[in-house]
């Protein structure tokens, strides 16, 4: 296994996972690689999570700061949050067990956009980064590493880190040397300059991360995979609410908005966007490009059939069908897959330049076009705005998606007013469901309540929704301009806690 540390003053430093786990202390503040369940460190959280509630145990506290490019995976989020070892968390997270602790109030989360993340710790805004835990591909001579399946904030937590730990994975294809690009331009004001990427698949940077090897107090070999999600086949909903994405994008070909062969797509994570995807492998479109966050299933499925012909993002998602297609394969994607920092593959900047066209999912959307991705109910958090608002609020064209219901049709995706926003009407341009599509732009807030009722809600909640437009409409005739019903506007959700329905 040695062949994957060829520094060699790195090599000096391989050591167990639980010896490099006795060099994190009480308080720390650690970032870890990691982001959509690729790229995690697999030893080191195991590890930590046995000297945590072994100091539990003794009476100790022993609770660390957790900061990661996304979410990361049962092993890595999930077993810290199980040993009640983490104090603050950012800026996203999907695991269930952290989910409750963050929801209960035990710890503390920054739910950040991802593009943010890197430069808010530059300022100093989340206190000091202690260590550094990030897993790679191989370490080369003079600190330069090759990134594993993902590179989210790891360029950041490199650089800033006190003390770094390495997890060298041999599960992750050494064949992946080459597949990044590495942007190390970017400052803070008064010293920025633009970034010259005029091309989704420009090259900027270079295909490998750097670390100090001063700074390296361990290196850890592994040889672990990482967490795949399977993916559902597309269900009736999805498809439809595919077809309809399609639809909209051929009209605005036909209008002379978007050329044939589109523009630079970004594809949220999820079944739905696997839907949508996959209703672009059937359409006739093609010569597609993805300037995106995660490659899942859905875009190598297009990659393969010659619809993409390049992603770039910076991080795979992918199921354990997806993963040994691509390692089976590896060395037709490389040059048609690049992987970049999520301050690089979320910056506005270069979403704004490239005229991206953005598919997100929601929690709920209200009449007027407002849109919650966060928050159950308007308190608890689901997962967090991860990248979502990175792409909406700067993309040529951005789309919302999601079924008209959720909990079996006890919730109507589509309310009055939604109980958490997190992308305001000023930004979301179109909303689609099954049963249909709402284009939202150029429109006032009460020409947009009547086009999402009739075409996005579900026909069980559609006479409900428009009586509740109509009385606010009548309420107050000196404020019809986003007419509402306090006392009524958060009513759903109220009688969905009561009675578990709305």
């Amino acid at each position: 296994m040695a062949s994957r540390i060829t520094c060699p003053v790195l090599s000096t430093r391989v050591t167990s996972a639980e010896h490099a786990a006795t060099l994190i202390a009480h308080g720390d503040n650690v970032g870890i690689s990691g982001f959509t369940g690729a790229g995690y460190p697999k030893a080191l959280p195991a590890a930590l999570h046995d000297r945590m509630q072994a100091a539990h145990a003794r009476g100790e506290d022993f609770r660390i700061g957790l900061w990661t490019g996304a979410s990361t995976a049962p092993d890595a989020d999930g077993v810290l949050a199980e040993a009640r070892g983490v104090s603050s968390r950012l800026p996203y997270n999907s695991d269930p067990t952290m989910r409750k602790l963050i929801n209960s109030g035990e710890v503390d989360y920054i739910d950040a956009h991802l593009s943010h993340s890197a430069q808010h710790m530059w300022f100093g805004f989340y206190g000091n980064l202690d260590v550094a835990v990030v897993e790679v591909t191989a370490v080369l001579p003079g600190g330069l590493l090759v990134p594993s399946s993902s590179v989210g904030n790891n360029k950041t937590w490199l650089d800033q880190a006190d003390r770094v730990i390495l997890e060298v994975n041999h599960w992750q294809p050494r064949e992946l040397e080459g597949f990044h690009d590495i942007y190390y331009g970017t400052a803070l004001p008064p010293n920025r300059r633009p970034i010259e990427l005029t091309d989704p698949m420009q090259r900027i940077g270079e295909p490998y991360l750097r670390v100090d090897p001063a700074k390296v107090v361990a290196v850890v070999e592994t040889n672990l995979p990482d967490r795949n999600s399977p993916f559902t086949p597309p269900d009736e909903t999805s498809a439809a609410i595919a077809e309809h994405v399609v639809d909209f994008l051929r009209h605005e070909v036909a209008a002379g908005r978007v050329p044939p062969g589109l523009l630079p797509l970004q594809s949220g994570v999820g079944n739905v966007a696997n839907a949508v995807l996959a209703g672009l492998d059937e359409s006739e479109f093609n010569d597609l490009v993805a300037f995106t966050e995660v490659i899942q299933d859905g875009m190598l499925d297009l990659i393969d059939s010659g619809t993409l012909t390049a992603a770039s993002a910076t991080s795979f998602g992918l199921s354990d069908a997806g993963v040994r297609r691509f390692m089976a394969n590896i060395d037709t994607y490389k040059g048609r897959i690049l992987l970049r920092s999520e301050e690089i593959s979320n910056h506005p900047e270069l979403v704004r330049r490239l005229g991206v066209i953005a598919m997100n999912g929601l929690i709920e959307a209200d009449i007027y076009g407002n849109v919650n991705s966060t928050h159950v109910m308007g308190s608890s958090i689901m997962n967090g705005i991860g990248g979502s608002g990175d792409f909406t609020r700067n993309a040529f064209l951005n789309f919302f998606v999601t079924p008209s219901t959720a909990k079996n049709g006890a919730i109507s995706t589509i309310v009055p007013m939604v109980s958490h926003v997190d992308h305001t009407e000023h930004d979301v341009q179109v909303i689609v469901t099954e049963h249909g599509l709402a284009d939202l732009r150029g429109s006032s807030p009460q020409d947009r309540a009547p086009r999402i009722i009739e075409h996005c809600a579900h026909p069980r909640f559609r006479d409900a929704l428009q009586d509740y437009f109509d009385r606010a409409w009548n309420a107050r005739p000196t404020a019809r301009h986003t007419p509402h019903l306090l006392n009524e506007a958060l009513s759903w959700h109220q009688r969905y806690l009561d009675t578990g329905s709305m």
